[in-house]
C-alpha cells in the first residue's frame, strides 16, 4: 500500500494521461489502481496513467456516500482483478482519442483485453494503454440495447497470448488502430517485426508505426 492512502475518504482531484482531470471520493488504493466515487459512477483508473493526486481545493463540495459498489469486493484490490472482476458487465472505458468506448469486457489475456462494443464489435486493447473504466450500474445497457442486439456472448474469435502475437495473426488484413478512421491509422497489416508495425495506408505508401504506441486493434 502506498502513502496515497492516506487520502481515502477524502474528495480528492485526480489529472490522468489525456490530460482528463477526475473529482470524487478516494474509496481503494490498490498496487497498481485507485477507485473515485464522484457521486454517480464508479471510477477505476489503473496507476500507470496516474498524473497527479491531490485533495480538492473547493472545500463546499460534498459527495453522498455509494449506496453499493459496481464490481463485488476484491479483497486486495488490483488491476488486473479488477478487469477479470469486470467481465460481463456493461462498462465504459477510455483508450485514446476524444470517445470513451461502451461495452463489456470477454477476455483478459497477458498483455492485452478483449473488448466487444455495439460499434466496433470486437477490439483488442493494450492493458499499458486503458487509462479508465467506469462500470454501467445494474440493469443499464449502452444504448438501451437489447442482449439481442448487443450479445453477452458474442462468437468466440480464437486469441493468442500477447497483444504482439494478436497482432502478427492479421498480417495480410486490413485493420483500424487505436479506433481512429485516420489515414495513418487504416491499412492493410503487412509485418509486425522487431517491434514496429509496417502499414500499408489508402494511397499505396508504406508507413512503420512503434508497437509500444499502438492501443488497440480493430479488424472491420
Amino acid at each position: 500500500m502506498n502513502n496515497i492512502s492516506t487520502l481515502i475518504g477524502e474528495i480528492v482531484d485526480v489529472k490522468t494521461s489525456g490530460e482528463a482531470i477526475f473529482r470524487g471520493t478516494l474509496i481503494e488504493v490498490g498496487q497498481d489502481i485507485i477507485v473515485l466515487f464522484d457521486d454517480e459512477n464508479f471510477i477505476y483508473i489503473p496507476l500507470l496513467h496516474v498524473h497527479r493526486i491531490n485533495l480538492s481545493d473547493n472545500i463546499d463540495e460534498t459527495i453522498s456516500d455509494p449506496n453499493e459498489a459496481s464490481l463485488k469486493k476484491i479483497e486486495a484490490i488490483s488491476y488486473r482483478k479488477t478487469l477479470l472482476n469486470a467481465k460481463g458487465i456493461f462498462t465504459e472505458i477510455y483508450v485514446t482519442g476524444g470517445n470513451s468506448l461502451h461495452g463489456y469486457i470477454t477476455e483478459v489475456l497477458s498483455d492485452y483485453l478483449v473488448f466487444y462494443s455495439p460499434i466496433y464489435k470486437t477490439i483488442f486493447i493494450s492493458l499499458n494503454h486503458l487509462k479508465w473504466l467506469t462500470p454501467y450500474k445494474q440493469n443499464t445497457t449502452p444504448y438501451t440495447l437489447s442482449n439481442k442486439e448487443l450479445p453477452v456472448n458474442p462468437p468466440s474469435i480464437p486469441l493468442l497470448h500477447s497483444f504482439e502475437e494478436q497482432l502478427k495473426k492479421s498480417e495480410g488484413k486490413l485493420v483500424v488502430l487505436d479506433t481512429q478512421v485516420t489515414s495513418m491509422k487504416v491499412g492493410v497489416l503487412k509485418k509486425v517485426n522487431n517491434g514496429f508495425i509496417e502499414l500499408t495506408i489508402v494511397n499505396g505508401e508504406n508507413i512503420y508505426l512503434n508497437l509500444d504506441h499502438i492501443k488497440s486493434l480493430h479488424l472491420p
